[in-house]
């Protein structure tokens, strides 16, 4: 496309508004609504302090004659409401699940940042390289597989948690955590950079590189690396639904998540204890909002997989 001497040439965002990606996001109603679900959920654990209520984790902001508050009720006691009651030591709800999809996201997002830098990492050494090598990795891969993720990662979690000193476990569970489901999910990064990796090495832009003299590490992460980076893109959104629901699962399972700091799973945990006493909202509240982040990453990594694969379109 050329352009007149008096017409100026689009902006990067004219561009990015005009291109397919956009075009097809825009009419994908379902993939409109999880992306907004998600954006939301995003800012409000960003935002937490400005947005919630209260510090529910301030014992200073504690008040037990709140105990079991239902939603949108008056306190028999003190004549407070909440819009999603309080929980046994009368923390507002509301500011609970705020803080706790702070950790949540915190742990998710950077459990797949970890993975993704160890999958696309050994993929492109064990694609570009082959050999030994490339048989190693691979069967390290084929191992992992053969067992449970969510089992790994609680492997993982107690080998790393018995090392490190009992006066430092609580403040470490987080970063504990984030590397115990972050080497537990690196496996399907590293299997597809892999995949792309066999055959980007053999385009003639790699010839090129090799001819010129640049050297091994030069031509996979500067040039071989860019154009592999679509499908990881796609398997960390997938990923990242993946480690959120892992996060709960081990924090459900009292191997999480401490309890100065709990997140998602550790509310969902607190309230199964008072489900069947009549306090539906304790346990309600949190998992619906579990369910609503999980899904709606699942629906916009099952979106971008469709846009970005070409044999799909």
């Amino acid at each position: 496309m050329t352009h007149s001497p008096h017409t100026a040439p689009p902006t990067r965002l004219q561009r990015v508004l005009a291109s397919d990606f956009v075009f097809d996001f825009t009419r994908a109603p379902l993939a409109i609504l999880a992306a907004a679900v998600v954006a939301f959920l995003f800012l409000v654990a960003i935002l937490a302090p400005a947005v919630a209520p209260t510090n529910p984790f301030d014992p200073a902001s504690l008040n037990l004659m709140n105990g079991f508050t239902p939603p949108m009720t008056d306190n028999m006691f003190t004549g407070e409401r909440f819009v999603m009651g309080t929980d046994d030591q009368g923390r507002d709800l509301l500011s609970a699940i705020i803080y706790g999809l702070r950790v949540s996201l915190f742990v998710g997002v950077m459990s797949v940042l970890l993975a993704m830098g160890i999958g696309v990492s050994l993929g492109l050494v064990a694609g570009y390289v082959g050999g030994w090598l490339d048989n190693l990795i691979m069967r390290i891969a084929d191992i992992q597989l053969t067992f449970p993720s969510i089992l790994i990662a609680m492997l993982i979690f107690g080998v790393l948690r018995g090392i490190i000193p009992p006066d430092l476990r609580d403040e470490m569970a987080i970063f504990v955590l984030i590397a115990a489901i972050g080497l537990s999910e690196w496996v399907p990064f590293a299997r597809t950079v892999r995949a792309t990796t066999l055959v980007e090495k053999e385009k003639e832009y790699v010839q090129a590189a090799r001819l010129i003299g640049l050297r091994r590490g030069q031509i996979m992460w500067r040039h071989i690396l860019p154009n592999v980076i679509g499908p990881v893109l796609v398997i960390a959104t997938i990923t990242l639904a993946l480690a959120i629901i892992a996060e709960a699962t081990l924090s459900f399972l009292g191997v999480g998540a401490p309890p100065t700091e709990p997140s998602l799973g550790t509310l969902i945990r607190i309230g199964q204890d008072y489900l069947f006493s009549g306090e539906w909202w304790i346990l309600t509240f949190p998992a619906v909002t579990l369910l609503a982040l999980a899904l709606s990453v699942n629906l916009l990594g099952d979106w971008l997989k469709d846009t970005l694969n070409p044999r799909l379109r």
